[in-house]
């Protein structure tokens, strides 16, 4: 997938920096002006009142609005709060990278150890749908294996079900979304139904890598993508429209085609009466005297308001929820909160071709390979998918600059050839470590509550698995007609800091999503992943919402 990193800008909204072309200048000024509220948008304006509600769920990403819908379609009363706007894709989302970065959840986080990452738009989200505004619709599943590192290797942490559990619910998602992808697949347990769409078409990268592989005995297949490769009808929404290969999945998709929540599960919700407040940041989580959720205060238009609650969700991924746990001294017995963070392994290696690749274009990740789940004589637990990259241009400056520590006019002359450019990248284990945390900072932000300041260190066991990912990548390339090939390290995704177990002394919640501590608070979004899975998370993410959903409702009865 494409490099996800960015510098920090400060606030949700940060300043934005003057346009200088003209072109830009008048479609920005259009675009700003007003409008009159489409009819969804009237609807989502709902007043708030003191009422209780059901359920309220805090974030829209793909942890949040697969429960919301089947929450509302099972008849409760549930309002969803979502810290960013609700964006009209049609009006909304340019094929320019920096127009888009309003998608990305610039609130200033602060990192530590001696790997630190990046984030702003690096997985995380702002706005109704969340991340998946702009994840770039890569849903592969996990493997069985995934989902027991420690009994296969002796270290990590085991999910607390198998994954004979998330199966139904990860073709549900895969049918729902209309993922298009292989069928059938050639990795995994065989699969009682097929992708309900035909792959899309491999772009300049996917073709190369594929005929590296082909010469190293390398197996690959065109990737399972959230994206569709034809016009597809969805239940509460209606149809939608094929994809269109323009490859700025990542700055927002404008057509629909692209499956991000906005588009798919939260129209569902708002069908069966979910309420969607826009512009709602949560800052404190009320109790009553027993320890039980009574209602959330947050903060709307510059107005601070109360919504009382029966059970509360907490969706906001694996910063902003062990955050609001940290917040309100909320689920911490285990002493788990904020512990356990992990991020993928995502080296990336670039070559330059003869051919013209032309890497904005198409899907960004159209090719795959996991012959590399489980290498064979590896010195590492765990293992790795492959992936062939569509980058766009600014994003890949931005990596060459870092990278190879290029500027000015050498950066330039390289960058002329970018249309000969292509990548492969991986995605790999990662397993907890002690030094890996997340913690409250004695620094404000804009709000007046405390940054989160995250620490991160490379472990040995991801630097081997990154180290024996590189020399294949590079290996493949090579295979391809290659030349110029270089690495640029980097890591995907923040997971597991308010993880799932069996008992509340090593975990915060428990297999179907439950707080120990807290009998009414459930959390489901990547901070819960016992493991990282040596898959992007996304269509795990959904189906673990959808499973977290279901058995609340079973629950219930």
């Amino acid at each position: 997938m494409p490099d996800e990193e960015t510098l920090e800008e400060g606030v949700l909204d940060p300043v934005k920096p003057e346009v200088q072309d003209p072109l830009l200048q008048s479609i920005l000024a259009e675009a700003a002006a007003p409008t009159a509220p489409t009819e969804l948008e009237e609807k989502l304006e709902i007043p708030v009142t003191p009422d209780e509600v059901d359920c309220v769920v805090i974030g829209t990403g793909a942890g949040g609005a697969p429960l919301l819908a089947r929450l509302a379609m099972a008849g409760l009363k549930v309002v969803a709060l979502e810290a960013g706007p609700w964006h009209d894709p049609k009006k909304d989302f340019a094929t320019d990278e920096k127009a888009q970065e309003f998608l990305f959840w610039n609130d200033e986080r602060l990192s530590a150890g001696k790997n630190p990452l990046a984030y702003g738009k690096n997985n995380s989200g702002t706005g109704v749908g969340g991340s998946t505004l702009h994840y770039t619709a890569y849903t592969p599943r996990p493997q069985p294996a995934d989902l027991h590192l420690h009994r296969d290797f002796g270290v990590g942490q085991d999910w607390p079900f198998g994954y004979e559990e998330l199966e139904p619910y990860l073709e549900e998602v895969e049918q729902f979304l209309g993922v298009s992808g292989p069928t059938p697949y050639p990795w995994g347990p065989a699969r009682r139904k097929g992708y309900a769409l035909a792959p899309l078409p491999l772009n300049g990268a996917a073709q190369l890598m594929q005929r590296g592989c082909e010469k190293l005995g390398i197996r690959t297949s065109p990737a399972a993508n959230a994206a569709l490769s034809a016009r597809y009808y969805q239940e509460g929404v209606g149809w939608r429209e094929a994809c269109t290969n323009r490859g700025f999945c990542q700055a927002g998709c404008s057509t629909g085609a692209k499956a991000s929540m906005d588009v798919t599960f939260l129209p569902l919700a708002v069908a069966h009466g979910a309420e969607i407040r826009p512009g709602s940041y949560v800052t404190e989580i009320e109790r009553d005297a027993s320890g039980r959720v009574t209602g959330v205060v947050y903060q709307q238009n510059g107005t601070e308001l109360r919504q009382r609650c029966r059970h509360l969700f907490l969706c906001a991924g694996a910063i902003e929820t062990p955050r609001l746990l940290l917040l309100n001294e909320l689920a911490l017995s285990s002493g788990h909160v904020g512990r356990n963070f992990m991020a993928h392994p995502g080296v990336q290696v670039f070559g330059t071709f003869e051919e013209s690749v032309r890497p904005f274009k198409g899907i960004p990740g159209a090719l795959i390979s996991e012959d590399t789940h489980r290498p064979k004589g590896a010195d590492f637990a765990g293992g790795y998918l492959l992936q062939s990259i569509g980058i766009m241009p600014v994003t890949f400056a931005g990596q060459v600059a870092r990278g190879r520590g290029y500027w000015g006019e050498k950066l330039r002359a390289y960058m002329r050839q970018y249309n000969h450019v292509a990548g492969i990248n991986i995605l790999g284990d990662c397993l907890p470590a002690a030094e890996n945390f997340l913690e409250l900072a004695e620094e404000k932000d804009a709000r007046g509550l405390p940054k989160p300041r995250l620490h991160f260190t490379t472990q040995p066991n991801e630097q081997r698995l990154s180290d024996h990912a590189e020399k294949l990548m590079r290996q493949i390339w090579e295979a391809a007609g290659a030349t110029d090939i270089w690495s640029f390290a980097r890591n995907a995704h923040v997971i597991g800091t308010a993880r799932m177990g069996l008992s509340g002394d090593d975990a915060v919640v428990d297999a179907n999503g439950r707080a120990f501590d807290v009998p009414n608070l459930y959390i489901c979004d990547n901070s819960v992943f016992p493991s990282a899975l040596s898959v992007n998370p996304a269509l795990t993410i959904m189906a673990l919402s959808l499973r977290t959903a279901d058995k609340f409702l079973e629950n219930l009865k």
